[in-house]
């Protein structure tokens, strides 16, 4: 990879002047996804409705520099695949210079986790040379703050509000990584926006691999998650050093950690900073409820072990 004064000087391909909330990550993201690409090399962009779209295409404005198509909800994965496949068409007729181009896809825990799957799923299983970049806050954060299937247990949103009869959502948030990596493409890969040099390096190696990859990031709302702005980046390392989001690849079948904390710190102790979360320790700590969710981040967290050839 190249180095971060190497990286500092390449030409932006995503500006400043978008209006995301303070302490929004998807932008951060996608400084970072962007910046690993070679400047040389064109990219056209899809990106999903969602908060990434609505705050960086405020017509007449823009904050993308190359091309940028914005799909629906639910079909930014469909969208890119045909840009792709007519990228290999006109190459092969002669129409167009046989000049490389990458193809990636950026949509959130929304319109990836739920919404866009089968669009997800189509494009992966037909072996599109594409990366799908999944920025994950958890929710449905542009649209109100519902719960997705990517929200943790026992958030309260605005569809699972916790009260007299619920405690937040009662499900177990879907395990999306896993999912790709049953669909047996090259390259899958989990990363967090806390920890730049590994999302960077995965990015690198998921556009170079032949066909279809999938990377999700950690990216955290300071809404959703009712943390402070400035916290953006310490939360998302400290979920990262919890185990609640283990930084991890699968090339070519192959599981592989790629950070291992030198401490596993508490999920519980996690969950505290964030208000989505305060029903649980508010009037007083619900042992139970606690106890069970960090007995789920860590049996996921051995069970991942166990996929890499790891010891616990």
């Amino acid at each position: 990879m190249a180095t971060l004064r190497e990286l500092a000087q390449r030409p932006e391909r995503f500006t400043g002047g978008h209006r995301a909330c303070a302490g929004c990550a998807a932008p951060i993201v996608v400084r970072q996804v962007m910046a690993a690409l070679d400047p040389e090399v064109p990219v056209v962009t899809a990106n999903a409705t969602g908060c990434l779209e609505v705050t960086t295409t405020i017509y007449p404005f823009t904050a993308w520099k190359g091309s940028y198509i914005h799909s629906a909800f639910e079909n930014a994965a469909a969208t890119i695949s045909g840009v792709e496949t007519a990228y290999k068409s006109l190459k092969k007729q002669g129409k167009i210079p046989d000049k490389p181009m990458k193809f990636v896809a950026f949509g959130g825990d929304g319109g990836t986790y739920d919404i866009g799957l089968q669009s997800l799923s189509g494009a992966m299983e037909r072996g599109h040379d594409i990366v799908y970049i999944c920025y994950d806050n958890n929710a449905y954060a542009n649209t109100g703050i519902q719960r997705s299937s990517a929200t943790p247990k026992g958030a309260s949103t605005t569809t699972s509000p916790a009260g007299r009869v619920i405690p937040g959502k009662p499900q177990h948030r879907k395990d999306l990584t896993a999912i790709m990596a049953a669909h047996n493409i090259p390259y899958v890969a989990q990363a967090s926006v806390s920890h730049h040099t590994d999302l960077m390096k995965k990015v690198e190696k998921a556009f170079n691999t032949t066909g279809p990859a999938f990377i999700n990031v950690l990216s955290p709302c300071r809404l959703t998650w009712g943390t402070p702005p400035e916290e953006t980046i310490d939360i998302a390392r400290q979920a990262v050093n919890s185990c609640f989001w283990p930084l991890y690849e699968v090339e070519d079948g192959q599981w592989k950690l790629t950070y291992r904390p030198k401490e596993k710190t508490s999920y519980i102790d996690w969950l505290k900073r964030q208000t989505r979360f305060r029903h649980l320790f508010k009037p007083e700590p619900k042992q139970e409820v606690l106890e069970e969710l960090q007995a789920e981040v860590d049996r996921r967290w051995k069970r991942l072990l166990q996929l890499c050839g790891e010891e616990e």
